[in-house]
């Protein structure tokens, strides 16, 4: 049967339409859905029976439970999850003081091969649904809560497997369902949607979300680029800069350009300069993140000494620097390392 879980107002309202019921249960079924957060349809008290009778006939909620969970010496846990034909997914939930984030998926695997991705590694399987992949979050905020009731997820970043803007129609979806009042109602101050460049969908994201953005940089030398990020060729960055330009970045909404710091790579004056001419001008942050070494990669990752004076360099050109404290790479739940390769294998 059909899921519920995953589908905007205006999906339930056609699906309130098709039966034949009147128009007020679609904001009925939003209530138990998302802010009650029901199992059954049979517990929707408020609806009546014939109209539940009916829904229960093709739809279900659709939870589906992670199968797997994996707790990080410094308490990051990685979740698995297996979806319509035995597709795999993993997830992640790092937890900072009174900030809970979960690392969301969009897709499994990845088709931008990245060379530095174990997810790119394990090549792309399929896009995940907008049902697929809500399902993540309101199956780990039911989980973290029946663990400890003082926890839920409170900021979200569209950093796990697979590329957000290449599963763009599902992730818009999603994204509905997580800020709007009929659904979980978060601040898109508290989301950030992290992109490689992907022009395609960069327009259409940009015009018609808010959430706050990340750009995978990682290198602003072009040929450089080019030779770890193959959707350079396709989407040059300067490309994606110059869209980036036409918005204002100065008031809410945020932009950040993400930049893993490999060792004696990417981190020389010629690498500042590069990147104090591609982002000249331009309101944003840059995030410097250690690398997480990934099998069968010839990377490894700078160490704090090259890293800090890297972070000098750039917060001299004017730019604001963080350095951002890697997280989970004992369970392989770190920056570039999800894959599910090895539960394939088990």
């Amino acid at each position: 049967m059909e899921a519920l879980i995953g589908k905007t107002f205006s999906e339930i309202t056609k699906i309130v339409q098709d039966i034949a019921a009147p128009k007020f249960v679609s904001k009925q079924l939003c209530d138990w859905i998302y802010k009650k957060r029901v199992s059954d349809i049979n517990s929707m008290t408020n609806i009546s029976l014939k109209v539940r009778e009916i829904l229960s006939q093709q739809y279900t909620i659709g939870h589906i439970p992670h199968t797997k969970e994996v707790i990080s010496k410094d308490g990051t846990r990685k979740y698995l999850f297996e979806y319509f034909g035995g597709v795999l997914v993993e997830a992640v939930l790092i937890f900072d003081n009174d900030r809970t984030t979960l690392c969301i998926s969009t897709q499994a695997g990845c088709k931008m091969n990245c060379a530095f991705c174990a997810t790119g590694k394990m090549g792309f399987v399929r896009n995940l649904t907008s049902h697929e992949i809500i399902n993540i979050y309101s199956d780990l905020d039911a989980h973290i809560n029946s663990v400890d009731k003082r926890l839920s997820i409170n900021n979200i970043v569209f950093m796990g497997m697979g590329e957000p803007l290449d599963n763009f129609d599902e992730v818009r979806n999603v994204l509905d369902i997580l800020t709007s009042d009929w659904g979980y109602a978060l601040s898109p101050r508290r989301i950030t949607v992290s992109t490689c460049g992907f022009m395609p969908n960069l327009k259409e994201f940009l015009d018609k979300t808010n959430t706050d953005v990340a750009i995978s940089l990682h290198n602003a030398i072009k040929e450089e680029r080019k030779n770890i990020m193959p959707v350079d060729k396709a989407y040059p960055i300067e490309e994606v800069v110059k869209l980036l330009r036409s918005y204002d970045w100065t008031k809410q909404r945020h932009l950040t350009f993400e930049y893993i710091v490999f060792k004696n790579l990417n981190s020389s004056a010629s690498h500042v300069n590069a990147i104090a001419r591609l982002l000249n001008g331009l309101s944003c942050r840059i995030n410097l993140i250690p690398f997480n070494t990934v099998p069968d990669t010839p990377f490894v990752g700078a160490d704090k000494s090259e890293m800090q004076a890297f972070a000098t360099k750039l917060k001299n050109k004017g730019f604001n620097v963080t350095i951002r404290q890697s997280k989970g790479s004992d369970i392989s739940a770190a920056c570039g390392l999800l894959s599910t390769k090895e539960n394939h294998n088990k």
